[in-house]
């Protein structure tokens, strides 16, 4: 699977409110949500993000609460991938539940916000087409795939069945 998108850059310890108020939380419904997208901390946001984009962010990505409404909310205003250098715990969960890859990569500060990246998730490889930097990190999991390819772990027990 490839994901290509351009970068919208943040920085460390993003938490859950960060990527969507606690305000927000009276639905479910992943447009609606991404409407007030990261608004806390970069207003205009979704009205920035195209269907595709990438956000590249520093280490513990999605810390705070436990809301599936997070990436919800990315997915909503069409983020396609998260990559940083690690993740909270329930933002992992939470992430596949919804069908929102992400990709730990150690060292993302030579990318840019505004660059290009194309993301084989089968191989691990991610291009900056931007400045033409190559950097691997671990293949997301085949059965990760599969429950992205439904949009959701609930999509795909449904067509389990």
């Amino acid at each position: 699977m490839i994901i290509k998108g351009r970068v919208h850059k943040f920085g460390a310890d993003i938490n859950t409110d960060d990527i969507i108020a606690a305000k927000y939380l009276v639905t479910t419904d992943a447009s609606e949500l991404g409407k007030h997208c990261m608004e806390n901390i970069a207003p205009d946001f979704s009205q920035k993000v195209r269907h595709g984009d990438i956000i590249v962010a520093g280490k513990n990505f999605g810390c705070g609460s436990s809301r599936e409404h997070a990436p919800r909310a990315l997915k909503g205003c069409g983020i396609s991938a998260v990559v940083a250098p690690s993740f909270a715990g329930i933002f992992f969960r939470n992430a596949i539940n919804v069908g929102m890859p992400f990709l730990e990569l150690e060292d993302v500060n030579k990318i840019a916000d505004g660059d290009e990246l194309e993301i084989d998730l089968s191989s691990g490889i991610i291009k900056n087409l931007s400045d033409g930097e190559i950097y691997k990190t671990e293949p997301f999991p085949q059965f990760l795939q599969e429950i992205l390819k439904y949009n959701g772990l609930m999509n795909w027990i449904k067509a389990r069945r």
